[in-house]
């Protein structure tokens, strides 16, 4: 679905500051990140480097909160309460915002469209599927012979319930003609480890966490999620170019709270995305798995919505219903 975009300082820096309204800028205050998961991993990294930057252009420094609980949502909810003065941000991935909507319904406690300020997307992620070298399968057409031999092996890991690695497994399935069963592992490292070790024949996760095995020869990904090839592994095709539409990938946004000032979201924004743009930063991100993008506000919202919309029907066809 997408792909793409740090820079500015000193006097241009004032310039800008000049150009937000005053009550949008509380005195004294740092702003605040807040990443409603776990401190550790990529998305952690990323919150960390846009809080360091748009506090510097601020001037106002920035700290990161890991509010964690609920898959995120108490975070998230803390965001949605706080005063829209620009003092308080949320980067979250996408599933909070496209994917919980889908299942949670009156537990979700916020509205993604109402309750929040869209600010940018500033990188997205991509998924794919691999096999173990066990299961002998060097295509999706491999594999779905193989399976319908032996639907015993029918079966796909997934670092978490409810994830879009989740769906994107059972649509694999569907486009193959399989019935897969998954299988869920606390993270991708555990399964991944058996899919080496030949006792999982698939799984779906994050491409960079499958490369280096991809690599080395100890697994083949068979394919990967996005619109165009995946900049981890050149070499694979895109389930899309084999002719079966199944596209998805992840992403984390920044939101601020409903009614923050347009004028400072923007900049906001502009900040991130000439962040993303930066040769050194685009390499650091792309290193750490990651697709830097740099979106508008308007543009993360109907990457929002869009997402929400896709993967309504395949939500509600796999039946899924959360623990809490």
């Amino acid at each position: 679905m997408r792909a793409g975009k740090i820079i500015a300082a000193g006097v241009l820096s004032a310039l800008a500051l000049t150009s937000v309204p005053a009550f949008a800028q509380p005195a004294g205050q740092p702003i605040r990140m807040i990443f409603p998961f776990a401190a550790g991993g990529s998305g952690d990294a990323l919150a960390r480097i846009i809080t360091e930057r748009i506090g510097k252009e601020t001037g106002r420094g920035g700290i990161v909160e890991n509010r964690t609980g609920a898959s995120g949502r108490i975070g998230v909810n803390a965001v949605k309460n706080s005063a829209p003065d620009g003092g308080t941000l949320l980067i979250t991935a996408f599933a909070p915002m496209s994917i919980f909507p889908l299942f949670y319904g009156d537990k979700l406690g916020y509205d993604p469209d109402k309750d929040f300020t869209p600010i940018s997307q500033p990188v997205s992620f991509e998924f794919a599927l691999a096999a173990s070298n066990a299961l002998n399968v060097k295509s999706v057409s491999e594999l779905a012979a193989a399976l319908k031999k032996d639907s015993a092996k029918a079966v796909f890991g997934t670092p978490a319930a409810g994830a879009l690695p989740h769906f994107l497994g059972l649509e694999t399935g569907k486009k193959i003609g399989v019935d897969l069963r998954m299988i869920v592992f606390r993270g991708s490292a555990l399964g991944i480890n058996d899919l080496v070790a030949g006792q999982l024949p698939l799984m779906v996760t994050l491409t960079p966490d499958f490369a280096p095995h991809h690599e080395a020869g100890k697994i083949r990904i068979l394919a990967t999620f996005g619109e165009e090839r995946s900049i981890h592994v050149k070499d694979v095709p895109t389930m899309k170019e084999l002719g079966h539409n199944i596209v998805g990938y992840g992403w984390y946004g920044v939101y601020g709270p409903a009614k923050m000032p347009p004028e400072l979201a923007a900049r906001y924004s502009k900040i991130i995305a000439d962040m993303v743009r930066e040769p050194a930063t685009r390499e650091r991100l792309v290193k750490m798995g990651l697709v830097p993008t740099g979106t508008t506000g308007p543009e993360l919202a109907a990457i929002q919505k869009r997402d929400r919309e896709f993967w309504a029907g395949p939500v509600r066809e796999s039946g899924f219903q959360p623990q809490q």
